[in-house]
């Protein structure tokens, strides 16, 4: 993991087994144990020691009972119990070592009946359980016990229980006989603290078991293992320590951390959350030799489990984006949008989260290598009174494009009716037509029935069809009825927006774009002036769960958006063989109030697009024209979020502020494109040469630019 640079010191370094496990992951955020107190029931400490002091809250020698004649500190040559409560909280001074939770209190209290520990200790039943009640009586959070007996101890249970039913966590060594299983002794603790206990192996620094640990057998459930083979001795930075009895404050410390971050939580949550996050190791899963696995602070201190906003319930994407813009907005999320809040994980532990940094903007639409992807089979027929077109992939291949150019028939249909995919239309009555749909939109039905006229173009799209998010799965009906002069179309679709960028990161997952529902209904009016023609139209389109195409996830509660829009497109035939057509398209989108999304979070947008046309250039049936277009954009707009921004513990309650999303991008794409086409050898011919500036609304992209040629036939 990346280091601080704060705590990247010789010490730090030194401290191998804090650099193991991750400590730095607690203390970049404050948490250093500070408040919390951790019981060492060993063989005394130093209480001189410039490592604990100040921290020192009380030293109690509880042998003597049991006619020990020494001082109460670990002064006459032991050293075991001083190492222990060392590594565990070893100050940060600058010096030797540190401890795992280095601000933490000490609860030094001697039960060795005879020796140093320096040697061969031995404990005394009477002592140890006094011991462990003292703990529990002086607010010890934790309750360490590096220590080793071959059979249960009288009055352990009784102690155990007590000190458990205030709250504390034991952490008790696994031994060091290289053992399948833990002693009576560990076993009959386990039994008596039951949720509260952990037991510790040992592994070395390649997260090995070590030959020496006792294994995790029958504790397997509640076993974890830390660094405990060739510790740098906190006594003596030159040299190496191990065993089993140094495994254990580790874990120690690392309870004493998460008590600090989250005071409310229980000891048996603050065990379960260290064995949930455990680092796997050995056979997958819960195993007899490394238990639960590998102890690892980062993951400890990190959302566990499913989470959610606080205050909503509504689930997080912890290993998923948190949004997806559409194509209209560009680049607008492809920098640090800061959303910061609150979410809770499973343990209702309280979180500072930026869903912000979640997001990311559309993939860029590759609109030449879609235009001119794939083999088609195209086919139309008509008469008075009925037409159809469709197209049909000729290859047979089955892949889904994202943005793929709408299947065409040939060059002078596309010229003539606009044919963009499968389409029927009936004529009713001289003044009444009917057309229906499918992978096409109502308002390509309107502009055949009209008799549009648009040049056919590869990559620049005419503005009264730009949507600004990509819709597959189109079914649409549109009537049009012939009122004097005017033309009167009336049109419906449905359809399912496709999000412009898979939701999940982690792809082995199974995620990917999601499609969500949207339909639109809408009218034109049309009309021609001799040489000049019109039309306007306005629509209204409702998106079930997306924003203009946006895609925001589950968390945020949205319930979809409706946008009204208007088009408008005029034509002028100046010259026998010359056109100039323009086109513009405004669309304002309102998103439902729902969820983390408040009232107030509206966009518009726009597209346009000039075009200028002759037909006949080289021969009779040949035709060039330029294109100049704006795709759909968002020209100014938010999401308003009304998000929890503070959790108080005491009450369960997150306090809530309103932030902003910008979904205006900072690129403007403007993109021209010249194109001819015409008869060629016994087919026909395409070319074209275009321009993109800031494509895909992305400022900082270089401009896209190229030529293409298409030739096609009919058998």
């Amino acid at each position: 993991m990346t280091v601080p640079g704060a705590f990247d010191t010789t010490e730090f370094r030194s401290s191998n087994g804090a650099v193991f496990h991750n400590a730095a992951a607690a203390w970049k955020d404050g948490k250093t144990g500070a408040g919390q107190t951790i019981a060492i029931v060993d063989s005394g400490i130093d209480t001189a020691t410039p490592e604990l002091a100040g921290r020192i809250t009380a030293s109690r020698d509880f042998a003597l009972s049991e006619g020990a004649s020494r001082a109460p500190g670990d002064l006459v040559g032991g050293t075991h119990g001083t190492q222990v409560a060392m590594i565990a909280a070893g100050a940060r001074n600058g010096t030797g070592t540190l401890g795992i939770a280095y601000d933490a209190n000490i609860l030094g209290l001697r039960v060795d009946s005879k020796g140093s520990c320096g040697g061969t200790c031995e404990f005394a039943p009477g002592p140890v359980a006094e011991a462990v009640r003292f703990a529990a009586d002086n607010g010890a959070k934790v309750i360490n016990i590096s220590m080793t007996y071959g059979s249960a101890m009288s009055g352990m249970n009784a102690a155990v229980a007590y000190a458990v039913g205030k709250g504390a966590v034991v952490v008790i060594a696994a031994g060091n006989d290289g053992q399948e299983s833990p002693s009576a002794f560990v076993t009959d603790i386990q039994s008596a603290g039951g949720a509260n206990v952990i037991v510790a192996g040992s592994v070395d620094a390649n997260g090995n078991i070590s030959a020496f640990s006792t294994r995790a057998g029958t504790t397997r459930n509640i076993y974890l293992a830390a660094l405990g083979q060739a510790l740098v001795d906190p006594l003596n930075s030159g040299a190496k320590i191990s065993g089993t009895s140094f495994s254990a404050p580790q874990i120690s410390g690392a309870i004493a951390l998460l008590a600090q971050e989250f005071p409310s939580m229980t000891g048996a949550e603050l065990v379960d959350i260290l064995l949930r996050t455990a680092h796997d190791a050995g056979a997958a899963g819960t195993d007899a030799i490394y238990g639960r696995g590998i102890l690892d602070i980062a993951r400890a201190m990190a959302p566990v489990g499913t989470a959610t906003i606080a205050g909503t319930g509504n689930v997080v994407p912890l290993n998923s984006l948190s949004g997806v813009g559409s194509e209209a907005m560009g680049d607008a999320l492809a920098g640090p949008a800061s959303l910061e809040t609150v979410i809770l994980d499973e343990y209702r532990r309280a979180f500072s989260m930026d869903i912000g940094r979640g997001m990311r903007s559309a993939t860029l639409v590759p609109r030449l290598h879609n235009a001119l992807s794939g083999e088609t089979r195209m086919m139309a027929g008509a008469s008075e009174k009925a037409s159809l077109a469709f197209t049909v992939r000729a290859n047979g291949a089955g892949g889904v494009q994202v943005w793929s150019e709408a299947l065409r028939l040939s060059q002078d249909d596309a010229r003539q009716a606009q044919v963009l995919a499968a389409r029927v239309a009936l004529r009713l009555s001289p003044g009444t037509q009917v057309a229906f749909g499918f992978a096409d939109s109502a308002n390509g039905l309107a502009a055949q029935m009209r008799g549009a006229q648009s040049p056919a173009f590869f990559v620049a799209q005419d503005a009264t069809t730009e949507e600004g998010f990509h819709a597959d799965d189109r079914v649409s009906l549109a009537l049009r009825r012939q009122l004097g002069p005017w033309g009167l179309t009336v049109g419906a679709e449905s359809g399912r927006i496709v999000s412009g960028a898979p939701l999940v990161l982690d792809q082995t997952r199974g995620g990917g774009r999601t499609r969500d529902g949207m339909s639109r209904f809408g009218v034109v009016l049309d009309r021609h002036w001799g040489a000049v023609d019109m039309a306007f139209g306005a629509s209204w389109l409702n998106e079930n769960r997306t924003v203009l195409g946006a895609r925001f996830s589950e968390a945020f509660g949205g319930k979809g958006a409706d946008s009204v829009t208007l088009d408008g497109r005029v034509g002028w035939q100046f010259a026998p063989s010359w056109r100039l057509a323009g086109a513009w398209r405004e669309s304002w989108t309102m998103a439902r109030s729902a969820g983390l999304i408040a009232d107030g979070s509206q966009l518009r947008s726009r597209a346009w697009s000039i075009d200028l046309s002759r037909n006949r250039v080289f021969g009779q049936s040949d035709s060039i024209a330029l294109r100049i277009a704006q795709p759909m954009r968002v020209e100014k707009g938010q999401l308003r979020l009304d998000m929890p921004v503070s959790y108080d513990y005491a009450t369960q309650t997150a306090g809530f502020g309103t932030r902003a999303l910008n979904l205006a991008p900072n690129g403007r794409e403007i993109m021209g494109e010249l194109a001819w086409s015409g008869r060629l050898f016994a087919g026909r011919a395409s070319a074209s040469v275009f321009y993109r500036r800031d494509p895909g609304h992305y400022a900082q992209l270089p401009d896209d630019k190229g030529v293409a040629l298409r030739w096609t036939t009919g058998f």
